[in-house]
C-alpha cells in the first residue's frame, strides 16, 4: 500500500466525481493500481445506478492508464458492499 487518500467530499445526498481527480494521485505515486472507496451517509451501502456508472468510467479509464481498479467499496453504517464481488460496473 503507498497511500491512503481523500480525493473528494459530497454534500449529503450527492457527490460529482471527476475520473481524472480519481487517477491523477496515482499516476503521480506512479501506483499499478486503486481500491476506490466511498461512504453512503443514509447507512444503506447499496449501490446506486450512479456508483455503477462512476466504476464503470473508473474501470475503463484505468485500462487507458495502466492502473487497474481493485475493487469500489461502499460503506454505509457498519456493512460494506464490494462493486467486484457483485459484478457492478467491472464487466
Amino acid at each position: 500500500m503507498l497511500d491512503i487518500l481523500t480525493i473528494y467530499h459530497g454534500s449529503v445526498n450527492s457527490s460529482q466525481v471527476r475520473i481524472g481527480e480519481v487517477f491523477k494521485p496515482a499516476i503521480q505515486r506512479n501506483a499499478p493500481a486503486l481500491i476506490v472507496i466511498h461512504n453512503h451517509p443514509s447507512g444503506d451501502p447499496t449501490p446506486s445506478p450512479d456508483d455503477v456508472a462512476v466504476t464503470r468510467a473508473m474501470v475503463q479509464a484505468g485500462k487507458l492508464l495502466d492502473v487497474d481498479i481493485l475493487d469500489h467499496l461502499v460503506i454505509g453504517g457498519n456493512r460494506w458492499i464490494s462493486l467486484k464481488e457483485r459484478g457492478l460496473g467491472f464487466n
